[in-house]
């Protein structure tokens, strides 16, 4: 997204964004979640029985939805990387960009890649079993977070890197648009997860002891450094090795490989380096999973492992044809984006549901649960952080109104211009 939107300048509107949108939303989301404990439809409805207000929650069940369908796509090329970054380190002079577009131009690998990755994720969700990720992700998070500081080492390291740094740190703000700002937002949105019934859901797991405004503070800040630190070891290899900066996510799988050529020991980081990839992508489909599934259990009275493959199945044929976007249904694009499908579907989801569900959740908080209950609940059990009238403020004002008019920007730049 950094490169697609103009270097340093999104990176500054992004950062903006998480402060003054993106903890507050994260906040109130989960603090619906516990006050109701129920899912994101059954959040509204426990919170304002009667209502329709229980459509903003089923908006968010569908976001999540749209959003697992493509990002299992995305997922599965981590996956199919594991094996595909050995062959490519292994043979002389081989064309990485070649590489990954012989990949993703593939009738098949993409879908079968696709469909792993979906059945690891309908696993574990149908067994119901988390404690067996969060474990392991203690060990394997740390260890992607070491290897993510040696890839940036050997990146600014390389001749030619101080291009890209000055390209990721001097903000440039004359080519910024509606739609650089609504992209800034809806990443903003799309990395925090919010929007899209997550952390209403697992708001809902929590106790009342629990510390909501401090522990969130360390997802939003923890989440920001690694995105930032993964722009550092993205964009000095960019320059350096002459990669186009907005060639969109296939940045990953082309620049990287790459930067591990250039390494001692190349293939055996860049394994493990998708291994891990593989592995925390694993933990947020399951987050997304668990949305949809959570809803089927809880509205529909349905059994945990039915619910979780039968929502597997659907929502893996649903992103079928962005899975065959760059194949058998290439060339074809929604009238006026001029975006492949996978792209599209992405737009829909990050600019138009992702936003509207947190502006939405925002407006239900403050004119009808009210900010002084939503603080109240937000502070039971705070040990040091807490919230107070900068966050009714940024609730009641701030967020409905920014989120609105860049939204209405971007919808236009996209459109229009």
């Amino acid at each position: 997204m950094t490169g697609e939107h103009g270097g340093a300048a999104f990176i500054v509107i992004y950062l903006l964004a998480v402060v003054l949108l993106g903890y507050p939303l994260m906040v109130n989301e989960t603090i619906l979640g516990r006050s109701s404990q129920r899912n994101p439809v059954g959040a509204f409805r426990a919170l304002a029985p009667g209502s329709p207000w229980w459509l903003v929650g089923a908006l968010g069940v569908f976001t999540g939805f749209v959003i697992l369908s493509y990002y299992v796509i995305v997922a599965g090329w981590s996956l199919a990387y594991i094996y595909k970054v050995i062959v490519s380190l292994s043979t002389p002079g081989v064309d990485h960009e070649q590489v990954f577009k012989s990949h993703i131009t593939s009738l098949w690998e993409p879908v079968i890649w696709s469909a792993v990755f979906m059945i690891f994720t309908v696993g574990i969700i149908a067994s119901g079993v988390v404690k067996g990720i969060q474990r392991w992700s203690l060990i394997l998070m740390p260890v992607l977070f070491l290897i993510m500081i040696v890839l940036i080492v050997r990146s600014v390291t390389l001749p030619g890197a101080s291009e890209g740094l000055i390209y990721y740190l001097k903000p440039d703000f004359s080519h910024v648009s509606g739609r650089t700002l609504l992209a800034a937002l809806s990443q903003a949105f799309f990395s925090l997860s919010l929007g899209m019934g997550v952390f209403i859901t697992y708001g809902s797991y929590l106790k009342k002891h629990d510390d909501i405004p401090g522990s969130l503070a360390w997802v939003a800040g923890l989440d920001t450094l690694i995105a930032l630190m993964a722009g550092f070891a993205i964009f000095p290899a960019i320059f350096a090795l002459g990669f186009n900066p907005g060639a969109g996510p296939g940045l990953v799988f082309i620049t990287l490989p790459a930067v591990f050529a250039h390494m001692p020991f190349g293939v055996v980081f860049g394994v493990l380096f998708f291994v891990l990839l593989a592995i925390a992508a694993l933990t947020s489909a399951i987050s997304l999973l668990e949305v949809v599934t959570a809803w089927l259990i809880d509205e529909k009275g349905w059994a945990r492992k039915n619910a979780a493959v039968f929502m597997g199945i659907i929502i893996f044929v649903v992103g079928l044809p962005a899975a065959l976007g760059y194949s058998l249904f290439s060339g074809v694009s929604f009238p006026g984006l001029k975006t492949d499908i996978l792209d599209t579907y992405d737009w829909f989801a990050n600019c138009i549901f992702l936003p509207a569900g947190g502006l939405l959740a925002a407006v239900f908080t403050f004119s009808v649960w009210g900010t002084k209950n939503a603080v109240a609940q937000a502070n039971k059990g705070a040990k040091g952080l807490t919230i107070g009238k900068w966050w009714s403020f940024l609730i009641r004002f701030a967020a409905p109104v920014l989120i609105a008019v860049v939204m209405i920007m971007g919808i236009y730049d996209s459109f229009v211009k």
